[in-house]
């Protein structure tokens, strides 16, 4: 409490700075304009391209809301580095956190735009479109069922400046622009080099490990250099970016059960080198049962912390049968098993805090290269190329594997272990074209190409079906996703009434989605006899019979039916015209056809507008349909994985083997589901834009209303009991407890408002920027649910739209988000001050959030709103060298913690599946910046 008291301060304190700097400076015009030697007062206004195909204008003049964030200027002294964390902070109505246990996704953080989905925004590098990521999001995580653009793969470093259009655009821009579109520019400086090497990490009490307050170091290298090529204005530029993160540990202490009387004798046994699992193979046949009973008798009576009476029981026990009945941990209560626990860890030289996950940011080890470049061919004439390369390694944890669980082979691992995911990403991009005038029209052909590819290798680990035959690493196989894109634009400006543009142009896009199989171990199961199990064959059990589940443990591979390789083209057409009737009405107007090969045809308009209703005060407005195909992702996913599901039919959470599967899958259509189609929009938007030259301070202020018809959704799981009998026997071949699909589930309404305020005062040599941010934003499921023959039963109703789907659509992410940030910069140094609030979210797991002992349909975490304060202080020693130092998260703040009911026995104290700003607490750092 005195932390946010502190922090209360810090955003009034703020605030007075921000409009004692506008008064002041109001207030000193005069005598500041007649000291023309020691002050400029004139500022140029930022120009955006994006939202029009006239070419630049002033972000003021534009008719729909478009922010500008300047990377290159204000890169040495932000305190955050990735485009992900920076937007994520100084754009409200951007959200994107790092996760923390959902395989994959741990190393690319999903981005949202306005509320809406990562897969509902454009992503565009030099005005080309950028390829998705080739990750399917299936996780409990904000953005579950979307495949994102992984914005990590691109170095902020490598970028001059960052546009947002906060507006519905698919009628210029093609698919996926429903919420907005970003256009990274990439730099283009020539004659230095620059770069800068940053040192920091997570300096907080919360840290629950071994290493003490301090961990999540991250060493961070950039290099940029450029060069003029010919004598016309070529030129070419190049980053380099490497990046070494260590992980965060956020859990709390394990308060579960670790350890049985089984293992507390196993172990006795294994000191003696005896190793109990080496004396059977299927416990009800094993030829050395009765030398088994003999050990267990022998061993037992080593264990010290044993009662009398349980020595009894064991000694009485003549069979491994009874044996079973009396060491099962079901015939001790938890307080027993924790007693046990206690002690054996004592034994055993450990503490419970051995046995924590690794709940926080992941390990990662980045490497990125950008190059950018232009020559000039003739006079109107030249060539451009931009791309780059991309190579992340990720390591992330689990869910630890106790010694007391079935699914532990103790023979190998009698303390149990804690599996790794390690993900290998790889992202490429080219693209290529040559652009200039002929008889007055702009013309620009390109060809874009982009891959983007996952590999996963699973480490300590195993595949318990196999007990002492198996590896403890395996190759799980890997996506792929492949794009090319090829334009061809024209546009002509006319010298008609003040001003008319024309652009059209068309586009071939290919599409490639992959998937390849692991090794066999690391998704078959196996027989007694080390073959692949065939359903009637013998499994292997542990010592209480239950079989010893197969696949590389944590993530089972892809399987072999996994494996797809699939293939898609659309091809679109679109027309632009933008009419400057007069000095103070503009109109801009698009429409665009598109046609894919997977499921037909669309055609989107947008028509917009600004009336320029005095010298300085615009009134702009627009509206437009769009669409979103599905992802070829989405209709070709399919894959089997060990999930931990929570549900009012499951209200603890239980691991289950859940398969995701196609619609076109046997199981799909089983249940009737529904084929997917594409996601369709009508967007609106109003607002206007003042600026108050005389102080230099502007507003700009859009409320914004967005219905998405058949938004597709990743169901919930469909267990196994709730369905038909003819869908059970399949759930039995493919050995799996739960289903889920994608799949159009519902109508939205997302409807907000967006306000910016910014302000800069020159005097006595000072420069002072402030700029204050708000995104208020509302997503509600509207309409009937799009569900129809079997899925209408209530039962499986809930399940194909669920309640934890719906917190995700419309309480995961902020409702309420805005920034307050200030720049002072006094000759050599610069000062820099960030607030970020962030409004309440919901947790989306459904649990008994009153202790009442009943799992209500909608009762769920609330994780409430909080205030971060970023603070960073930046010198220029020389010309050349400079130091930045700073803090996020100054007052060290995290999120509500979690109902005891969501923890997983004390594991995740803070929340997975909401979207606020992470879970690492404070992080310091050290930035030296150089040029030459």
């Amino acid at each position: 409490m005195l932390n946010y008291m502190r922090n209360k301060k810090t955003i009034f304190s703020a605030s007075v700075l921000f409009f004692l700097g506008v008064y002041t400076y109001g207030q000193e015009k005069g005598n500041i304009q007649s000291k023309k030697d020691t002050v400029k007062t004139n500022s140029v206004e930022e120009v955006v391209i994006l939202g029009s195909r006239a070419g630049a204008r002033s972000k003021m003049d534009s008719p729909v809301p478009v922010d500008v964030f300047n990377l290159k200027e204000s890169s040495i002294i932000l305190p955050q580095t990735s485009i992900g964390q920076i937007l994520n902070a100084v754009a409200p109505s951007f959200t994107s956190t790092i996760q923390t246990n959902s395989d994959g996704t741990d190393h690319l953080d999903p981005a949202q735009l306005r509320g809406l989905g990562p897969d509902q925004v454009l992503v565009l590098v030099n005005g080309k479109r950028r390829h998705t990521s080739a990750l399917v999001n299936v996780n409990g995580t904000p953005g579950r069922g979307t495949v994102g653009t992984d914005l990590n793969a691109i170095p902020s470093f490598a970028l001059n400046r960052i546009e947002v259009l906060r507006d519905g655009a698919a009628a210029q821009y093609g698919s996926d622009a429903i919420a907005g579109v970003m256009n990274l520019e990439l730099k283009r400086d020539t004659g230095k080099l620059t770069g800068q090497i940053s040192y920091g990490g997570n300096l907080t009490p919360a840290a629950n490990d071994h290493t003490g307050n301090f961990d999540g170091q991250n060493i961070q290298l950039d290099l940029n250099y450029g060069n003029k090529i010919g004598t016309k204005g070529g030129f070419f530029n190049i980053t380099w970016s490497s990046q070494f993160r260590n992980p965060t540990y956020r859990a709390g202490t394990e308060n579960a059960p670790i350890y049985n009387a089984y293992n507390a004798i196993e172990r006795r046994a294994l000191n003696d080198g005896v190793n109990l699992s080496s004396l059977f193979n299927d416990i009800g046949n094993t030829p050395n049962s009765q030398q088994l009973v003999n050990y267990i008798h022998q061993y037992a009576q080593n264990v010290s912390y044993f009662s009398q009476t349980l020595q009894n029981d064991i000694q009485g026990a003549n069979t491994i049968a009874a044996l079973q009945n009396v060491l099962k941990s079901g015939s001790f209560t938890r307080d027993q098993l924790n007693y046990f626990t206690d002690q054996e860890l004592a034994y055993r030289g450990q503490t419970r805090k051995d046995f924590n996950m690794q709940v926080g940011q992941s390990k990662l080890n980045n490497h990125q290269f950008f190059i950018n470049a232009e020559v000039p061919i003739s006079d109107d004439w030249k060539v451009y190329s931009f791309g780059g390369y991309s190579l992340r390694h990720g390591t992330s944890g689990g869910f630890y594997r106790r010694p007391s669980e079935s699914r532990t082979f103790t023979g190998l691992y009698p303390d149990g272990y804690l599996p790794q995911i390690s993900t290998d990403i790889q992202d490429i991009s080219l693209a290529a074209g040559i652009k200039g005038k002929w008889d007055g029209w702009h013309i620009d052909f390109s060809n874009t190409f982009g891959q983007n590819s996952f590999t996963y290798n699973i480490g300590n680990t195993g595949n318990t079906s196999l007990r002492f035959a198996s590896p403890n690493e395996f190759n799980a196989g890997g996506l792929r996703f492949t794009q090319n894109t090829i334009n061809l634009d024209f546009s002509k400006k006319y010298d008609v009434w003040e001003g008319l543009n024309i652009a059209f142009g068309g586009e071939h896009r290919f599409e490639n989605f992959k998937m390849t199989a692991g090794e066999e171990a690391s998704y078959a199961t196996y027989d007694v006899f080390g073959n692949v199990w065939n359903g009637n064959t013998k499994r292997p059990t542990d010592f209480f019979g239950a079989a010893l589940p197969g696949g590389s443990q944590v993530f089972s591979g892809f399987r072999p039916e996994n494996a797809v390789n699939k293939n898609r083209q659309s091809v679109a057409a679109y027309a632009d015209v933008e009419f400057n009737f007069t000095k103070w009405l503009l109109v801009d107007a698009a429409a665009r056809y598109e046609n894919y090969s997977d499921f037909g045809s669309t055609f989107n308009y947008k028509l917009a507008s600004r009336i320029k209703v005095a010298p300085n005060f615009n009134v702009r407005f627009a509206g437009s349909t769009g669409f979103r195909a599905p992802s070829i992702h989405q209709i070709y996913y399919n894959v089997t994985s060990t999930l931990f599901v929570t549900s009012p039919q499951l209200p603890n959470g239980q691991l289950l083997e859940v398969g995701t599967f196609s619609n076109d899958s046997q199981v799909a259509g089983l249940l009737e589901m529904p084929k997917l189609k594409q996601e369709t929009s009508k967007s609106a938007s109003v607002g206007f834009t003042y600026k108050i030259p005389s102080v230099n301070l502007t507003f700009t202020a859009d409320g914004y209303f967005t219905r998405i018809d058949n938004r597709i959704l990743l169901t919930d799981q469909f267990l196994k009991a709730s369905v038909p009998d003819d869908a059970k026997k399949i759930y039995e071949q493919l050995n799996i407890n739960a289903a889920q699909f994608f799949t159009n589930a519902i109508d939205t309404e997302t409807k907000g408002l967006d306000v910016v305020i910014s302000h800069n005062a020159r005097f006595s040599g000072i420069k002072l920027d402030n700029n204050f941010a708000i995104n208020l934003n509302q997503t509600k499921q509207v309409g009937d649910i799009h569900s129809s023959g079997l899925l209408q039963a209530p039962e499986l109703e809930k399940v194909y739209f669920s309640e934890k789907s719906r917190v995700y659509l419309e309480e995961a992410v902020p409702r309420v988000k805005a920034s307050l940030s200030h720049t002072l910069t006094w000759k050599n140094a610069s000062f820099y001050l960030r607030n970020t609030y962030f409004g309440k979210v919901t947790g989306a797991d459904v649990l008994d959030a009153n202790g009442d002992g009943i799992i209500g349909f909608n009762e769920h975490q609330k994780i409430g709103d909080k205030i971060i304060t970023d603070i960073s202080i930046a010198y220029q020693f020389t010309k050349n060298i400079g130091l930045t130092l700073g803090v996020n998260n100054l007052f060290d703040i995290y999120p509500t913690k979690n109902l005891p009911a969501s923890t997983n026995n004390d594991q995740f104290i803070y929340s997975r599946s909401t979207s606020q700003f992470g879970q690492n607490g404070r992080y310091v750092f050290s930035r030296l910046n150089f040029n030459f």
